[in-house]
């Protein structure tokens, strides 16, 4: 409740007669001349010209959480008082011993008063010397503001422009007219105009040709008091260059509760977009492969015979784990190429640990593409597994020799040697793992030959680069 200059007067009347008396006025002559102050709502009370508090009403009790000794407490009753820095107050010094000591009202001082339980209240202090008919200094009355509110409401309101100005979100405020009003720094670095810039601008400035009328919608929604959510567009930065955008957009009403304008929250999202976009390819991509590698699965299984159950499972198992082989090394480069040297290493592997001298592995580093691989592997597979069986492989004195080499920049010249191995006879017909690596590398555009030599069987094979 505010306290002007009539309200001074007429407590200065009604406290005029009590103070003119030669002895100090009694609490009863106080209270009957004060008895309006009891009934308001402010805190409210008088000293003498000594500053011994001799009236205070219930308002001010209530503020300062006890109450003061009548005719000895001084200048103010509260437990202890501080300045609005935190640091202490002395009584002696406070709003109203300063209005005493100097003769003078004193207007818009703030303190803050502790009360015994320790909880602090925040004030203001309008504190005004009263005189007695001769003129003389007779005391002088105080009223006290609690201002926690506003101190609160002003704390609210700086912590949410704090937040506004820190967030990584750009929010920006407009009239029902699409006029800007506030644009925080994360708008300045999405948008690429300074808060100068933009307010007072149309916020067409940010809609590029074509989406016009997404403004004119936008608006007509907020006029009905609807929100608008995560709302996907594009909005044109100050160079000219367009981003993707999620939009927030909620209605900004008055203490009247109408409808004057509209909060924007505006979240740059070109890299979801990128990284939806990249998903989508990816799983493209991975369901390309996927088909491929099934189709090579399945006719791995097609071209593979037997002359037992046991056999034909087998032989299943040792190329399907030569095909996966070949995708471990194809996924450890994201698909850029399986390393030719480390196929044959992964293939030759339970041949290489047993005897490293008896298996030799060279060639420059060289990089297959999925489907070559794929076949690599399964003819390295196939002629290490013949070799165990039936080649240098199948006796401790024997050796194998894989080299390959880059021909013309085009082909792939891979040739596997066998030496020391039993003695060699040409194959009357086909055998079934030959026929399955021919027909494996024929499908790439490549070739493979097989030398079947007494000392030993050598097979070429080229495929595409």
């Amino acid at each position: 409740m505010s306290w002007g200059k009539s309200g001074t007067a007429e407590v200065v009347s009604h406290l005029r007669p009590a103070l003119a008396c030669s002895e100090l006025p009694s609490f009863e002559q106080i209270a009957r001349s004060t008895r309006i102050l009891d009934l308001l709502p402010a805190a409210i009370y008088v000293t003498d010209a000594q500053g011994r508090i001799i009236y205070f009403n219930d308002a001010a009790v209530a503020l300062w959480g006890c109450r003061p000794k009548l005719n000895s407490d001084q200048w103010c009753g509260s437990w202890r008082l501080f300045r609005p820095d935190g640091t202490v107050l002395p009584h002696d010094q406070c709003p109203m011993a300063i209005a005493l000591k100097e003769g003078r009202p004193s207007r818009s001082h703030q303190a803050v008063a502790e009360r015994p339980d320790g909880t602090r209240v925040p004030f203001m202090a309008f504190p005004t010397p009263l005189y007695d008919a001769s003129g003389a200094l007779g005391g002088a009355v105080n009223m006290l503001v609690d201002i926690s509110e506003n101190e609160r409401a002003e704390y609210v309101e700086r912590r949410l422009a704090s937040i506004v100005e820190s967030s990584d979100d750009a929010i920006i405020s407009k009239n029902l007219d699409g006029i800007i009003t506030t644009w925080n720094r994360a708008a300045e670095r999405l948008f690429g105009y300074l808060a100068q810039e933009a307010i007072g601008q149309s916020i067409t400035i940010l809609i590029p040709d074509g989406r016009q009328d997404e403004e004119t919608e936008i608006l007509e929604r907020i006029r009905r008091g609807e929100r608008i959510d995560h709302f996907e567009t594009m909005r044109r930065r100050k160079d000219g260059t367009l981003v993707n955008i999620s939009l927030t957009v909620s209605p900004v009403a008055d203490e009247s509760g109408k409808i004057v304008g509209a909060s924007k929250i505006a979240r740059d999202i070109t890299e979801q977009k990128r990284k939806e976009e990249q998903i989508v390819l990816l799983a493209r991509e991975a369901d390309h492969r996927t088909k491929n590698l099934l189709a090579i699965a399945q006719a791995t299984v097609h071209l593979t015979h037997a002359e037992t159950v046991t056999d034909l499972k087998a032989a299943i198992e040792g190329r399907l784990q030569a095909l996966a082989n070949a995708h471990a090394l194809l996924a450890k480069s994201r698909w850029a190429g399986a390393d030719l040297h480390e196929l044959a290493v992964v293939e030759l592997s339970a041949y290489v640990e047993k005897d490293n001298a008896r298996v030799q592995i060279d060639g420059p580093s060289l990089l297959l593409e999925s489907a070559s691989a794929q076949a690599m592997a399964v003819a390295l597979h196939e002629l290490a597994t013949n070799s165990a069986k039936y080649g240098a492989l199948s006796i401790s004195a024997g050796q194998v020799k894989v080299e390959w080499r880059l021909e013309r920049g085009r082909q792939v010249h891979v040739c596997w040697t066998e030496i020391g191995g039993p003695s060699v006879t040409p194959p009357s017909k086909e055998g079934f793992g030959t026929r399955a690596i021919t027909r494996m590398i024929e499908q790439l555009n490549g070739n493979i030959n097989f030398d079947w030599r007494v000392n030993g069987v050598i097979c070429d094979i080229m495929i595409p680069a």
